[in-house]
Order: C-alpha cells, then sequence, then structure tokens
C-alpha cells in the first residue's frame, strides 16, 4: 500500500477504531474479541452470526454498535409466526384521491435498512429464514415480479440460542454459509461481571457519540480490497481450507472426525477478514498471523463433525487447533 490517500485513511481507520472501542466501552464490558469482528465483518461487507445462551448481552452488543454508526437500524423479532413479508415488505391496493384509479404499492418492510439486527433466527420456519437470507446474498428484495435494491451498507448482525432447541428451526449448512462469521459468547470471567454489576445497577450516563457515517464506512470497505496479499499468504489460507475436506489426500484425522469441509466462500471469507484485520491494527499488508486469526469464526460453521467425533465429543473448534498446528 503506496497511495498516499490510501495511507491516510488507514491512519483514519485506526483513530475511527480507537473511538469506537471508548465509545462501545461506555455500554459493553469486555467481549473486546466479539467487538472486534463484529468491526472486521463490516468493513468485509459480511454477516454476522452471534451464538449464545440467554443474558450475555448479545442483543445489547449489536444495538450498542449500531448507536455508534450513523447508519439506519431496525429489529427483527424472530418469531414462529412470522411471515416472509413481515420482513421484506408487502404490496397493497392504493387508490388515488384525485382519479379513484387504484394500483398497486409497495411498502418497504424492515429489511430495507443499514444494519438489521435479526434476532433470535433459529425461532422462524425456514420459509422466513429464506427470505432474509435471499436479501443477505443478492442485496434486493424481489416481490410480485420486481426487484428493489436495499441501501448500502448493508449488515445482518443474527443471534442464536444453543440452549434451547424445541420449538426453533436450525439453520441448514447452506444458509450458515451465507454468514461470513459464527461468534461465540461466553460468560464473562469475575472482574467483568462485577463491572457489569456495577454499571447496570446504578445511575449512570451512557450516552455514546455517532462515530463513523455511511461515507466513511463504504471508504474503509473499498480500502480492504485494495489492501496487498503475498502468494504465499494466499496459497496457506486456501491450503488451510482445502485441508478441512475429507479425501484421499486428506490427513487420518480428518477423514475420521469431519464429515463435510468447507467450500471456496469460506477461503474468500479467511482472505478477506485478513485484509480487514491486518489494516484495522495498522499494518498495510497481510501476513499468515492475520489468517490464522480468522480462522475460527470463518470455519467452525462451515465444517461439519463426523458421527466419530460427536461421540468422542471432539468439538470443531478443536479439529481446527489440531488442522491449524500441524
Amino acid at each position: 500500500m503506496t497511495d498516499q490517500k490510501d495511507i491516510a485513511l488507514l491512519e483514519k481507520l485506526g483513530e475511527m477504531k480507537s473511538r469506537f472501542f471508548d465509545e462501545i466501552g461506555k455500554t459493553i464490558i469486555g467481549q473486546h474479541d466479539v467487538l472486534n469482528h463484529i468491526l472486521i465483518a463490516l468493513l468485509c461487507k459480511g454477516h454476522t452470526l452471534i451464538v449464545g445462551v440467554p443474558g450475555l448481552a448479545k442483543t445489547l452488543i449489536i444495538k450498542s454498535m449500531a448507536e455508534l454508526l450513523d447508519m439506519n437500524f431496525n429489529r427483527i423479532q424472530f418469531t414462529p409466526d412470522l411471515m416472509p413479508s413481515d420482513i421484506t415488505g408487502t404490496e397493497v391496493i392504493d387508490e388515488a384521491k384525485s382519479s379513484g384509479k387504484r394500483s398497486f404499492r409497495f411498502f418497504k418492510g424492515p429489511i430495507f435498512s443499514n444494519i438489521i439486527l435479526a434476532d433470535e433466527i433459529n425461532r422462524t420456519p425456514p420459509k422466513t429464514q429464506s427470505a432474509l437470507l435471499e436479501a443477505m446474498q443478492e442485496q434486493r428484495v424481489t416481490t410480485a415480479g420486481k426487484s428493489y435494491q436495499l441501501d448500502k451498507p448493508f449488515f445482518v448482525l443474527a443471534t442464536q440460542n444453543p440452549i434451547e432447541q424445541e420449538g426453533t428451526y436450525p439453520l441448514p449448512e447452506a444458509q450458515l454459509d451465507r454468514f461470513m462469521f459464527n461468534l461465540l459468547i461466553d460468560y464473562p470471567n469475575r472482574e467483568d461481571e462485577i463491572s457489569i454489576v456495577k454499571k447496570t445497577t446504578a445511575l449512570l450516563n451512557t450516552e455514546s457519540k455517532k462515530i463513523i457515517t455511511k461515507k466513511e464506512m463504504l471508504e474503509f470497505q473499498d480500502l480492504v480490497l485494495r489492501v496487498p496479499m503475498a502468494d504465499n499468504v494466499i496459497e496457506y489460507a486456501v491450503d488451510l481450507v482445502a485441508s478441512t475436506r475429507p479425501g484421499k489426500k486428506a490427513k487420518k484425522f480428518v477423514n475420521e472426525l469431519i464429515e463435510w469441509g468447507a467450500g471456496p466462500r469460506a477461503t474468500q471469507s479467511l482472505i478477506l477478514g485478513a485484509k480487514a484485520h491486518a489494516i484495522l491494527n495498522g499494518n498495510p499488508s497481510v501476513n499468515i498471523d492475520d489468517v490464522k486469526k480468522m480462522v475460527f469464526p470463518v470455519l467452525r460453521h462451515r465444517v461439519i463433525a463426523s458421527y466419530s467425533a460427536e461421540a468422542e465429543d471432539v468439538s470443531v473448534d478443536e479439529i481446527l487447533t489440531k488442522l491449524i498446528s500441524e
């Protein structure tokens, strides 16, 4: 990266990151890795699935982050009776007052926003899930034969509860693949929990300031695409993803523990995530360590463990750890 404008933009991004964590720290205690990965996904135009038990501030993290961005924000609470038109919008008969002529008019749904919080996405039927996931992939909505382009930038941040499976509709692997990252939120440590209790049980002013506009976000997204990457780093990412796929050339433990490996979309997400990770840390080029930092959020929902792995209680994260270390 030698262009002076890009170097200036890189410095501006570093300042934005610092302000982002300062402001969001007024509301969110800890969870630095989760926040950092969400920021990376935003820079990569990627969507994020956040998984965690109730009460770990999944929804609060997304709402707090949306408040810092000068963009439109909508929350969609997914329920069993939610219909696709409740998300995308619907056509209604509209009558002109002057002529009395009737015509169909499209009323946009909550999907027409910059940031979408899809709360508890696994609580709604597949038909409704598909309506959202189509919009995520195509960045447009089609209804009654007409297509409507979604606003840019466009991000979907979905939440999911892993412990309540009754009355839920798990996302199929093909739909999970549309999410760039799968982030796991764990319980806070003792010090963070003490701070959380103090902050939430006292009268404190936690008003946040807007720190980034639509125009700036689009500029940062374009900057990510211009970040140079050496061939050996690209080859490492391609080989790493390929190593998750069982077959004749695969390692023995891969054939034993993995049913299905990750596809090319995983490699694309690894590369983009590594680029964003590099520039967020002030580096104008990408190295192999940047790729390694992206392995777990990118691959954990794309690698399917075998029956043997489940029987031996071996998680996908443990399999990925072994792949990286070899």
